[in-house]
């Protein structure tokens, strides 16, 4: 909740005048939800309670995620696309992603926050993935960090772990890698690639993770990869059997319309929204509509008689 809903401030105009504005207050956010940590996915898990996980990638979403009650917001990579409008997630630096994860961690109290890794952050050394994912913490108000890959990633998984930060895995279709797997395709199809990903998930769990997001892999292989594992599975289009759910936001309210992944379930259409409340303002402005009355401020006929002396 905010701290509060509604309030009037009063501002001095000229000597003697003043004007009321009303206002909405965003500067506190109270909110009376307990705080959701690692601790509370496995908690979730072992009750068989679904875990609920976001993107967000500013202050005021981040702010409405968690007035909603989702368990978890991440500051997802796929902000290079949805938000910068790159072709792909490639492209996006440390700073930027620390720029937005900085304004979610001031937006939501409540929800465990979980910082993307962008590419080249943590591939070159174990020392780059430790330093990086603590800059997460550090500088942008993470609580845990995510990264993509399986067994090449354990060592990286396990210092990150060693040094006090909760890491998040991704395994199946892991954007980072789209070039090596040919494009955005399903993953763990075959009997080979599907117990390949099962040896993964395991080898990341004792690496120290604390859950796993399961993206882009058939239903049937995603359940049982959570049946095998004791940290909670995410899914992203890999079915209902996973132990919690994550979409990325734009996709979910019809923001991007370059394309709609097949597992997105749309729950509302806010491009097409955006889209008249931009054609309803220019048809306003150009017909003199807007501004009106209410929309200005007013001045006595005393001070303008003298104004115009």
């Amino acid at each position: 909740m905010q701290g509060c809903q509604h309030a009037t401030r009063t501002l001095p105009l000229s000597e003697g005048t003043t004007h009321v504005y009303n206002y909405t207050c965003f500067n506190e956010h109270v909110t009376t939800r307990k705080k959701v940590t690692t601790l509370t996915f496995r908690q979730k898990k072992e009750r068989g309670e679904v875990i609920t996980m976001l993107t967000a990638y500013d202050y005021p979403t981040a702010m409405a995620m968690d007035k909603a009650g989702v368990d978890s917001i991440l500051v997802g990579d796929s902000l290079a696309m949805v938000v910068l409008g790159y072709e792909n997630t490639l492209p996006v630096t440390m700073d930027e992603m620390l720029h937005h994860a900085r304004a979610v961690a001031r937006g939501a109290k409540s929800a465990l926050l979980v910082g993307d890794m962008p590419f080249m952050s943590y591939q070159v050394s174990v020392e780059d993935a430790v330093r990086n994912a603590g800059r997460f913490l550090q500088n942008g108000g993470m609580d845990a960090v995510k990264l993509e890959g399986g067994r090449e990633r354990a060592d990286a998984v396990r210092a990150i772990v060693g040094a006090g930060i909760p890491v998040m895995g991704h395994l199946g279709l892991t954007p980072q890698s789209v070039h090596q797997l040919g494009g955005f395709r399903a993953q763990g199809k075959t009997a080979i690639a599907a117990k390949r990903l099962l040896e993964d998930a395991k080898i990341l769990e004792d690496a120290g993770a604390f859950s796993l997001v399961l993206e882009a892999v058939p239903a049937r292989l995603a359940e049982y990869i959570s049946k095998q594992i004791s940290i909670p599975t995410i899914g992203i289009g890999a079915g209902a059997g996973c132990d919690g759910q994550v979409l990325v936001t734009h996709d979910m309210l019809g923001l991007f319309e370059r394309f709609t992944p097949k597992f997105v379930k749309q729950y509302a259409n806010f491009h097409a929204e955006m889209s008249k409340a931009f054609t309803d303002y220019i048809d306003d402005v150009e017909s003199r509509r807007f501004p009106a009355v209410e929309h200005t401020v007013e001045m006595t006929d005393e001070e303008w008689e003298e104004f115009i002396k």
